[in-house]
C-alpha cells in the first residue's frame, strides 16, 4: 500500500516531510531522525522500519537543511589514492553499493598517496560536514607521515564523527584489514614449490605499510624453504603500471638469471607483463609473473595472470557498514582473508 501526504495550501501534492515519516512509522520526529541519519540510540530493527516507510512514502531528505542548522549531512567521504587505479575503483564500488541501501551518499576524494593532500582532503570533507570519513589504502610505516592527517581524524571522532580505515593505519578507529602478510607467504609459496629459486621483486614505495607487510610475507615463506631472502632482490618503483615497467627493466638488466617476479600489485604486473612481451621473454616458459589484489582484468591478459585474490569490493562496503554503526567501546577489526589465483603467467622455472 502506498503511503500518502496531504495537499499543500495550494491544494498540490506537497513531498513528505519527516514528520509524516515519523507519524507513519510510529516513532517520535527525534527518532525517526536519528534513524534516516544513522545516529545512535536507535536499534538496528527499528532504524530498518523507519528506512522502508521512508522509502515507501518517496521520502527525500534535505541535507541542505542540515547543515545550515549546524549538523552533518548523509555523505560520507571516501579518501583513495587514486581512483583511476581499479583496486581502489572495487573498493568505492563496495562502498557506494552499502551507502545506497542505507540512503547516503558517497564523496571520493584523490590524494595521489601524499601525506599532505590527504590531510587537505580531510580538512575538506570536514568543512562540508560529512557524517563520516572512510580512509582507503595503506598507512605509512613512519607514523610521522601520517601524524597530522591522523590528528585531523582524532578530532573529527572526539567531535561525534565516524572513522574507518582500510589498511593498516596507526590510528585507534574501526579498520578493515587486507590479509597482506599472509597473501605474501601463500604467493611465495606457490611459486617456490613450482621450484622458483631464483626470484625477483617489483616493490612499490618502502613507506607504505601495504608494501612493508607484502614483503615480510614473502620473506617469511623464503626464510621456511632455505633461501636467504637478501638473496632476492627487492626493485622499487611507483605502485603503479609504470612503476612495474621500470622496475621490470632493471630486474632483466641487473639480475638477468631471474625466473620469477613478484609484483606487489596487480598493476605493476601489467607493467612487468608488457616489458617482458616487448623483449620477447616468453611467459611462464623463461620468465613466471604473480602479481597481488586480483583487479578485474588480471584474468583477462594474456597471459592471464596468476595472482592472491583480496576481496576488494567487500573490503569496502565492511568499511561503511562499520562507520553507519553505533560507535562501540573499542575500535572494530576485521580481517580480508584471501585467496590464490592460478592462471598462465606462472609455471617452473626453465630447465
Amino acid at each position: 500500500m502506498s503511503l500518502g501526504t496531504g495537499p499543500d495550501e495550494a491544494g498540490r501534492t506537497r513531498p513528505p516531510r519527516l514528520a509524516d515519516v515519523a507519524e507513519h512509522a510510529g516513532v517520535s520526529l527525534a527518532t525517526a531522525s536519528r534513524a534516516l541519519r544513522g545516529r545512535e540510540g536507535v536499534s538496528p530493527e527499528l532504524a530498518r522500519h523507519v528506512r522502508s516507510v521512508a522509502e515507501e512514502m518517496g521520502y527525500v531528505a534535505n541535507p541542505h537543511a542540515s547543515t545550515l542548522a549546524g549538523g552533518v549531512t548523509r555523505v560520507a567521504g571516501l579518501i583513495v589514492y587514486e581512483i583511476g587505479d581499479l583496486y581502489f575503483s572495487e573498493i568505492a564500488s563496495g562502498a557506494l553499493r552499502v551507502a545506497a541501501g542505507h540512503g547516503w551518499t558517497v564523496q571520493i576524494c584523490h590524494t595521489a598517496r601524499e601525506p599532505h593532500a590527504e590531510l587537505a582532503q580531510i580538512r575538506l570533507l570536514r568543512a562540508h560536514r560529512v557524517g563520516a570519513i572512510v580512509m582507503a589504502g595503506s598507512g605509512y610505516v613512519d607514523r610521522a607521515e601520517e601524524e597530522s592527517a591522523h590528528r585531523e581524524l582524532l578530532d573529527y571522532q572526539g567531535s561525534g564523527g565516524r572513522v574507518a580505515v582500510i589498511g593498516r593505519h596507526h590510528l585507534r578507529c574501526d579498520a578493515v584489514l587486507p590479509d597482506n602478510r599472509a597473501a605474501g607467504v601463500t604467493i611465495a609459496e606457490y611459486l617456490l614449490a613450482l621450484g622458483h629459486r631464483r626470484l625477483a621483486i617489483a616493490a612499490g614505495p618502502a613507506h607504505l605499510t601495504t608494501i612493508h607487510d607484502r614483503l615480510a610475507g614473502i620473506h617469511q615463506a623464503l626464510a621456511a624453504r632455505g633461501v636467504p631472502p637478501d638473496a632476492v632482490p627487492v626493485v622499487p618503483g611507483a605502485f603503479t603500471r609504470e612503476g612495474g615497467r621500470e622496475s621490470t627493466a632493471r630486474i632483466l638488466r641487473e639480475h638477468p638469471g631471474t625466473t620469477a617476479i613478484i609484483a606487489l600489485n596487480d598493476a605493476m604486473a601489467t607493467g612487468v607483463l608488457s616489458v617482458l612481451r616487448e623483449r620477447d621473454v616468453p611467459v611462464p616458459r623463461r620468465m613466471s609473473v604473480a602479481g597481488f589484489d586480483d583487479i578485474q582484468v588480471a584474468q583477462d591478459l594474456a597471459p592471464a595472470l596468476t595472482t592472491v585474490a583480496l576481496p576488494m569490493a567487500d573490503m569496502g562496503a565492511a568499511a561503511l557498514e562499520m562507520v553507519l554503526r553505533p560507535r562501540s567501546a573499542r575500535p572494530r577489526r576485521k580481517s580480508t582473508g584471501h585467496r590464490l589465483m592460478v592462471r598462465n603467467s606462472t609455471g617452473p622455472p626453465p630447465g
